[in-house]
């Protein structure tokens, strides 16, 4: 039969990394005890001793642990521990002290000291386990700390991202809008595409999808600024064909460099003809659909906006009855692979997707979601860019 040894395991200094100290004591023969305590140990540590708080602030530089004397010349009980704690930082600090008292050590850990020790009743194997526990404490008080202030920040940046976010302005009920944004941006809500709807009397809508490229942070404000931009020339009555132009001015007086340009599809529908005016800058086609069957905007399309102002040419869209959807969306939605190959899902297979069977069965609610459901099946994983959408329905929607 095996006995095992039921004394205190000792530290192998090869195991354990070495262990840097700061004793802040001002009585000499206690500062050489509680080096011959640690020395007891036999593990690997590096003590630095100050007598004085204020020279222990010169001395925290590198420190991992703090053994604190509550009778110090300059800093007196509790006091004493808060002036220390305030600058001790990312060190642990544990009290040792002759002082006996049950009630200080409590009101000790309570205001953040990690270990209340008390001399004559610690050897140096407890010594030093006490300290190397104490610095394992801070070291995971530190990363729970550091998570909740990452966690705090992120539910802050979605509540700010999710208010980004526009509501359609509109009050007819002769067509109905569904929106669809999804950020390629890792732990992000809002990326560098944008849309907006916004009704102007009583039969005319206005529609807008753009991208900026790019998917962080700058590219999201920047879309966000874009949008704010549009809705306002829109709403002031800016005349159409002076709307995009004006849009560019912001792009590029607003980006924070030259080569950043963004592409837009806006349309201007005029509910009581059935028509709409679309105008692309750079922007794949809308896409209507319409009898059972999805086709794609036959649009003129002009260049990016924020290159080279140019005027974006207009198209004339006459909608066949009144049960139709008109699809607009940015490219991060066209642009995923369709298999092991190079090849893309782009505007064709898009309409593909449209007009296979089990897209009719889904509600026109559901639909941006299951189209790109079905885009992220055909890239094998999740789409990498932006994604936006609005469907625009009227009557049966197709």
């Amino acid at each position: 039969m095996t006995e095992r040894s039921l004394a205190p395991s000792r530290y192998a200094a090869n195991q354990l990394e070495r262990l840097r100290i700061l004793l802040v004591e001002d009585d000499e023969g206690d500062a050489f005890l509680v080096r011959e305590l640690l020395s007891e140990a036999d593990t690997s540590f590096e003590l630095t001793v100050a007598s004085s708080l204020r020279e222990a602030r010169e001395r925290l530089t590198g420190v991992e642990c703090v053994l604190l004397d509550l009778g110090l010349p300059d800093a007196e009980g509790i006091d004493g521990l808060r002036k220390l704690l305030a600058v001790a930082g990312s060190a642990a600090v544990c009290v040792l002290t002759g002082r006996s008292d049950e009630h200080l050590g409590v009101q000790a850990v309570a205001e953040g000291a990690q270990d209340y020790l008390v001399k004559g009743q610690v050897d140096g194997v407890l010594l030093i386990r006490s300290l190397r526990y104490a610095v394992e404490r801070k070291r995971a008080d530190e990363n729970a700390r550091r998570l909740r202030e990452v966690e705090l920040l992120q539910a802050e940046s979605a509540r700010l991202e999710r208010g980004l976010l526009p509501q359609p302005l509109m009050q007819t009920d002769e067509v109905s809008v569904e929106t669809f944004y999804r950020s390629g941006r890792a732990l992000g809500l809002l990326g560098g595409d944008f849309f907006d709807v916004v009704q102007i009397g009583e039969d005319r809508l206005h529609v807008i999808v753009g991208d900026v490229c790019g998917h962080g942070v700058d590219e999201a404000a920047l879309g966000v600024e874009l949008r704010v931009a549009w809705r306002a020339l829109v709403l002031a009555g800016v005349p159409e064909e002076q709307v995009l132009p004006s849009l560019e001015q912001v792009l590029m007086s607003e980006r924070r460099a030259r080569e950043v340009f963004a592409t837009v599809a806006a349309a201007v529908i005029d509910l009581p003809a059935n028509r709409a005016t679309v105008r692309l800058a750079g922007h794949p086609p809308p896409v209507v659909l319409s009898g059972g069957q999805a086709h794609p905007v036959n649009a003129r399309t002009g260049i990016v906006l924020g290159v080279r102002p140019t005027p974006t040419p207009a198209t004339e869209l006459e909608f066949t009855g009144h049960d139709w959807s008109l699809l607009m969306y940015t490219d991060g939605l066209i642009e995923g692979h369709t298999g092991a190959g190079n090849e893309r899902l782009d505007v064709d297979g898009l309409c593909k997707l449209l007009d296979e069977p089990a897209a009719r069965e889904v509600s026109l609610t559901g639909l941006p979601p299951w189209l790109v459901a079905r885009a992220d099946q055909g890239n094998g994983g999740p789409l990498t860019d932006d994604v936006a959408m609005l469907l625009i329905s009227r009557g049966g929607g197709r």
